[in-house]
């Protein structure tokens, strides 16, 4: 299963150019997920890309900073701002990457919105 996410344009290119290979998630898909599909939003407002899910990572956000820091494309203060109050923290673990030459539009997914959370793609 492949979920489409939302991602501002500054993350967006820093998992592009492989310096953030987490993505964080207050909540994250219930089935399994093979792959991201990248929404870039403001001014893009397109899929850019689909990056492959390696593993799917659970623990506080305590936790989770100490086994993603290295590699996360993130402060730490917008990494602790994102998840306070949380009990836990998520992050899919980012593999191969694949830019699009030319960026798609959501409709060609069956998506009319940039979806607030994530949306299942078949």
């Amino acid at each position: 299963m492949k979920v489409l996410l939302a991602i501002n344009p500054e993350y967006v290119q820093n998992i592009l150019s492989g310096i953030k290979k987490y993505e964080f998630r207050k909540s994250v898909a219930k089935q399994p997920v093979s792959s991201i599909i990248i929404y870039e939003t403001v001014p893009t407002k397109k899929v850019v890309a689909e990056v492959e899910v390696v593993a799917v990572l659970k623990a506080s956000p305590e936790e989770l900073w100490s086994l993603t820091s290295d590699a996360a494309g993130t402060s730490k203060d917008f990494f602790d701002a994102y998840f306070t109050g949380r009990e836990f923290a998520y992050a899919y673990k980012l593999g191969k990457v694949n830019r699009f030459d030319e960026p798609k539009e959501l409709s060609e997914y069956g998506v009319t919105a940039a979806p607030q959370g994530f949306v299942y793609i078949k």
